[in-house]
C-alpha cells in the first residue's frame, strides 16, 4: 500500500499514481479521492458536473453519469486534515507517483472552501470546574 499526502486544492491537488490521476473532491454526499479520468472513455472527471440528482457525477466528454457512491465503495481510503489529504492507494509502496495540478468543476471545487468547525455543546460542561493557572 502506498500512503501519500497531497493538497486539497490549488497547486499539488492532483496525485498521479502508476499513471492514473486522482484529486480530492467534496460533494453534498461527502468527500473522497476521485479518479480524475472517467472509466468509460478517459474523460476529465475532475471537471464533472452534478447529474439529475446531486448523488451523480456526469462526465463532460460524453454525458455518462456515475454515482458518487461508487467512489466511496471502490475508492481510495482518505482522511482530510486542514488543507491536505492523506490517501492510501492499493498499489505497491514502490509504485511511481507525481504531484501536479488539475482544475476542478464548481461542483467538486467546494473542497477548497473551508468548512465550519462544528462543536457540540454539552449542557453539563459549564459545571465542570476549570483549574486555576
Amino acid at each position: 500500500m502506498l500512503v501519500l499526502n497531497f493538497a486539497v486544492a490549488g497547486a499539488g491537488n492532483c496525485i498521479e499514481v502508476a499513471g492514473a490521476p486522482f484529486v480530492f473532491a467534496r460533494t453534498e454526499h461527502g468527500s473522497f479521492v476521485l479518479p480524475a479520468r472517467c472509466p468509460h472513455r478517459g474523460g476529465p472527471l475532475n471537471l464533472a458536473k452534478s447529474g439529475s440528482c446531486a448523488c451523480r457525477l456526469v462526465c463532460p466528454w460524453h454525458d455518462r453519469d456515475t454515482t458518487v457512491t461508487r467512489f466511496f465503495k471502490a475508492g481510495v481510503p482518505a482522511a482530510r486534515r486542514g488543507n491536505s489529504v492523506t490517501a492510501v492507494f492499493p498499489v505497491p509502496e514502490t509504485a511511481p507517483y507525481t504531484m501536479g495540478y488539475l482544475p476542478l468543476s464548481e461542483e467538486l471545487h467546494c473542497a477548497a472552501r473551508s468548512e465550519p468547525v462544528r462543536r457540540r455543546e454539552f449542557p453539563w460542561a459549564s459545571k465542570i470546574p476549570t483549574p486555576d493557572p
